[in-house]
C-alpha cells in the first residue's frame, strides 16, 4: 500500500511521548522508508520570529503579516535543524517535491522570502525537522495498530485549529476519539 498524502494518526494507546496524538503527513513512502511532517505539534517560535533569526532578504514588501503569525511546527524528531515548507504548489523552488497536484513540500530557502509578500503560496505551513521511518519500520508499526492510517485532507493540515487536527482526522474516519479502545488485537 502506498502511504504517500496518508495521514499517520497516532492511536490514544501509543506511549511514544515523541509521537503521542500526532497527525503525520507522508510526504514519501516507498522501498526505502517513510518520510512525512507532524502537521498538530507547535514549537514555541513564530514564523516571523524564524524568519528574524534567518535574516533573508525579502525583495517584496510584506503585505500578509498576519500569516506571519502562524506557529512553527515540530514535524519530526529528525533533521529538527532543517526546515520543511508543505504548501499548495505556485512557483517553481529550488527543492520541491510535488506530493500531489495540490501539495509540495520545499526546502529550499528562496520559498521562505517569499512568505508574508504576495509571491507566498496560497496556504503553507512551515516545520522543522520530520518523521521518518527505515524500510519496514512502519509496516511494523502499522502491524502493531500503532496507527491509524486516512487518506490525508488538507482543510485538516490548513483549515482546522492546530490543537483540533488530532480529533478531526480521527473523526474524518467517522469514529469518535473516544470510543478507540487501548487494547491492541488482530481479528
Amino acid at each position: 500500500m502506498d502511504l504517500k498524502n496518508h495521514f499517520l494518526v497516532a492511536m490514544p494507546s501509543m506511549n511514544d511521548p515523541v509521537f503521542t496524538r500526532s497527525v503525520i503527513y507522508i510526504c514519501e513512502h516507498d522501498s526505502d522508508g517513510t518520510m512525512g511532517l507532524r502537521i498538530n505539534q507547535p514549537v514555541q517560535i513564530s514564523l516571523k520570529g524564524m524568519l528574524d533569526q534567518i535574516k533573508l532578504d525579502n525583495p517584496s514588501p510584506i503585505i500578509f503579516p498576519q500569516t506571519l503569525s502562524q506557529p512553527v511546527l515540530n514535524g519530526g524528531p529528525v533533521s529538527d535543524d532543517r526546515g520543511f515548507v508543505l504548501h499548495y504548489p505556485k512557483d517553481n523552488y529550488s527543492s520541491s517535491i510535488e506530493v500531489t497536484e495540490e501539495l509540495s513540500v520545499t526546502t529550499s530557502k528562496d520559498i521562505l522570502a517569499t512568505l508574508g509578500t504576495e509571491d507566498q503560496p496560497y496556504k503553507y505551513l512551515v516545520a522543522l525537522g520530520y518523521s521518518g521511518w527505515d524500510a519496514g519500520q512502519l509496516e511494523q508499526e502499522l502491524s502493531e495498530n500503532t496507527w491509524l492510517i486516512l487518506e490525508a485532507d488538507s482543510s485538516v493540515i490548513f483549515d482546522t485549529p492546530i490543537p483540533d487536527r488530532w480529533r478531526r482526522a480521527i473523526e474524518i474516519l467517522g469514529i469518535s476519539p473516544v470510543n478507540i479502545s487501548s487494547e491492541v488485537g488482530h481479528a
